[in-house]
């Protein structure tokens, strides 16, 4: 008989090992009698045969167990624990006959040996299988909201980018327009300048909505030779072209500028000239008043402040529209701070402190 026993058993591992992944159960009910057929026609004393079938109990029924716990569903791995432990609980009762045992079966405190240790081994799998599927459950789940936080990131990113880019524009060619229908027949003149100043602002906007689309597109092939050039995003070195767009609207922008002008970092530079944009902007649409300052700060190299300041009619603090929204969005994405709201003594303020990256060290 001991030449089957070992065939048998190395049978019963490969064909279970091979039914493991597309049929567990099916796996398990395999190696589950195989190995009894083996502990059968194994010639050695029923100490041997146990430790033999408590093996295969705890190692190869313990570890299909655990993978069915890992990667099927909860009825499944149940029905594998409850086949296990059903096996151990029934091995007193089979009274399988193993030649060179004392009285040719199994019987004894060794037996429930045996089967203590099946369903330890049963329960301890399960328990390690299902933590990792729980484990593996959460990281899904934790990758599936840091997708979903990256995508709203993104569309936050691009409401305000569409809100800066376009906000300004409609409200210069608005006032424009409306200048324009006012003295067209009277002073033609000023009415083929406000033209002149909504045609530039229109293509501006339209310079700046393809930036855009592009940025969105990069996976697509490159632009061909009949397009046109797309310029670099805005910063504060066009700081003197939006001052000339809000004085053709009807309000003087004076800027004041302290300390460096060293070139910022672009999504610094980005930030700063969108929150004096759309400041700016508030000041035309909302303030009712011809001049505004923007104050830019830069003297102690740790930060970039910002102020731009108005006398008009000021204003609500709550901050109700996009604009202020989007303002204080993209500073606290900077980790900078943001205040908006009415001055004591009339008028409106906005202001703003970006943090500065520390200077690289000398080589």
């Amino acid at each position: 008989m001991i030449i089957w026993a070992f065939p048998v058993l190395g049978c019963t591992l490969l064909i279970s090992a091979l039914l493991l992944r597309r049929r567990p159960l099916v796996a398990l009910a395999v190696l589950l009698g195989g190995s009894l057929a083996s502990a059968a026609l194994h010639p050695v004393p029923a100490q041997a045969t146990l430790i033999e079938v408590a093996v295969v109990l705890v190692c190869g029924a313990g570890l299909e167990i655990c993978y069915m716990a890992a990667t099927r569903t909860r009825r499944v791995s149940v029905t594998g624990v409850a086949m296990l432990a059903a096996v151990s609980v029934l091995i007193p009762f089979l009274r399988v006959p193993f030649p060179g045992a004392r009285g040719g079966t199994i019987s004894g405190s060794d037996v429930h040996v045996v089967t203590i240790v099946g369903l330890l081994a049963a329960l301890l799998a399960w328990l390690i299988g299902n933590s990792i599927r729980l484990a593996q459950a959460r990281a899904e789940a934790l990758k599936g909201q840091a997708a979903a936080e990256t995508a709203l990131a993104e569309r936050l990113r691009i409401a305000r980018e569409l809100h800066d880019i376009v906000a300004h524009s409609v409200g210069v060619i608005a006032i424009q327009a409306g200048a324009a229908h006012r003295v067209f027949d009277a002073r033609p003149a000023e009415a083929r300048d406000a033209l002149a100043a909504i045609e530039a602002t229109s293509r501006e906007t339209l310079s700046g909505l393809r930036r855009m689309m592009t940025g969105l597109r990069r996976t697509e092939p490159e632009q061909g030779s009949g397009q046109a050039p797309l310029g670099p995003a805005p910063g504060l070195a066009d700081l003197d072209r939006l001052t000339a767009m809000t004085l053709d609207a009807g309000v003087r922008v004076d800027v004041d500028w302290r300390g460096s002008r060293e070139p910022l970092p672009a999504d610094i530079d980005l930030s700063a000239f969108r929150i004096i944009q759309e400041a700016v902007t508030n000041v035309v649409r909302h303030a009712g008043t011809s001049h505004c300052q923007v104050s830019i700060d830069r003297q102690d190299g740790q930060q970039l402040s910002i102020e731009v300041t108005d006398s008009g009619r000021g204003g609500s603090t709550a901050g109700t529209g996009f604009g202020i929204t989007g303002m204080r969005e993209r500073a606290t994405l900077l980790d900078g701070d943001f205040s908006a709201g009415p001055r004591p003594d009339g008028g409106f303020r906005v202001a703003a402190r970006l943090p500065l990256p520390a200077p690289a060290p000398a080589a």
